[in-house]
């Protein structure tokens, strides 16, 4: 959990909430708990029957036996959580605060065999893999402790194993039905209490805007959304499908006042997203309607914008606007305009800057000096940039029976 003072590339730690869930998740709370104690503990020497496949942490050894989840897990942002823009940020981060470059690994690269330093002693760590700090999130992280695997239920419920544990490869897998709760995600998608906030509101607040949400009672977890088929994807607003899905975007036309004019609402319901869209501080959406001419390009003076996101400053020492959308409600830009300046209709879209606060936040910290993580970063900005896409668009032309002006 991280302090008031702690700088802006520390965003994503996490910090545990407690709570107490009914008879059903005790089990689960209690699972979780001891499964996710951060700084996770080194697995230590494997077993003496293990082969060296059995020991092995690297996401490519499970991947024998888990073909489908590997190819799953390398297209994910769990993959990439120690992407360049976490690793350029921690390179100088490492030297100026270690214990605050080891907290962010305890969701960006939880794993004890990640760390280049022991935590609370900060000495070098005799347990580190630098070839397995790279790859984020893997699979050891949320299924290995101690060496020994764990994992959902199997799909019919039952928590048995299908032969005795000697025989099966790692001594098989303890089953619990955590892995098929929220609470298992809640780590790293949740400040604790005494979190970080601003204007009253803990910086990472997803699990308490799904535990709010009409899905957390209707018993909908994250894992039905972001793992559907228990995949290994972990889509969200990255992904323009879904996106898609989670929202209801509806494109009005309303009567012109005059001819030559075109008029029309354009209207961004949050139907089937399980807690605010977007949920964090980095991304922002745009409502947008604008006059194009007959090629598509638009007409400067005519663009019109809403926003819809949590903006705060690059310090994070202040929230700017809070304009996101909790289940159910629906964000709306009104346009009417006359049809002026060569233009030939006008353009309703929905634009996704996922990365929208660390393309400021980059560009900043280059221009002030990125030190060791310089090479880095400049590629996370690239990244950035290019992670805009648009999910939805549409032309609204001059009704038939009006003309254009002359």
């Amino acid at each position: 959990m991280r302090s008031r003072a702690w700088p802006a590339w520390a965003l994503l730690v996490a910090g545990c909430a407690a709570g107490a869930l009914g008879a059903r998740a005790e089990s689960v709370e209690s699972f979780v708990a001891r499964h996710w104690r951060v700084p996770l503990a080194a697995q230590g020497p494997p077993p003496a029957r293990f082969t060296p496949l059995e020991a092995s942490l690297a996401p490519e050894a499970c991947g024998t036996c888990h073909p489908a989840q590997l190819a799953d897990w390398r297209t994910s942002t769990h993959a990439a959580a120690m992407g360049p823009g976490v690793a350029g940020q921690l390179a100088e981060l490492l030297v100026r605060e270690p214990a605050a470059a080891l907290a962010c690994q305890n969701c960006h690269a939880p794993l004890a065999e990640q760390a280049p330093l022991v935590p609370g002693a900060l000495a070098r760590n005799p347990a580190f893999d630098p070839a397995l700090r790279a790859r984020g999130i893997p699979c050891a992280a949320c299924h290995v402790r101690g060496h020994e695997r764990f994992g959902p239920p199997r799909r019919d419920g039952s928590l048995a194993a299908a032969a005795p544990r000697e025989t099966l490869p790692h001594g098989g897998v303890t089953r619990t039905p955590a892995y098929l709760a929220s609470e298992f995600c809640r780590g790293c998608h949740q400040f604790g209490p005494e979190g970080y906030a601003l204007n009253g509101t803990l910086l990472e607040n997803t699990y308490a805007e799904w535990k709010a949400s009409r899905f957390a009672a209707a018993g909908v977890q994250c894992q039905d959304c972001h793992m559907p088929d228990r995949r290994h994807l972990w889509r969200g607003i990255h992904d323009a499908d879904m996106v898609r899905g989670g929202l209801t975007i509806t494109l009005v036309e309303t009567p012109p006042h005059a001819a030559g004019t075109v008029a029309a609402r354009l209207v961004v319901e949050n139907s089937g997203v399980g807690h605010r869209f977007p949920t964090y501080v980095t991304p922002l959406v745009l409502l947008r309607a604008e006059l194009v001419d007959a090629a598509g390009r638009a007409l400067a003076g005519t663009r019109v914008e809403r926003r819809i996101g949590r903006e705060v400053t690059l310090d994070l020492e202040r929230e700017v606007s809070d304009t996101r959308l909790a289940p159910g409600e629906r964000a709306e830009l009104a346009y009417a305009r006359a049809l002026e300046g060569g233009a030939a209709a006008a353009r309703f879209s929905v634009i996704v800057y996922p990365d929208a606060f660390y393309t400021a936040f980059f560009t900043a910290l280059l221009r002030q000096g990125a030190g060791g993580g310089e090479d880095d970063v400049r590629r996370a900005l690239d990244e950035t940039r290019r992670s805009v896409f648009t999910v939805f668009e549409a032309l609204v032309p001059p009704k038939v029976g009006f003309s254009r002006p002359p």
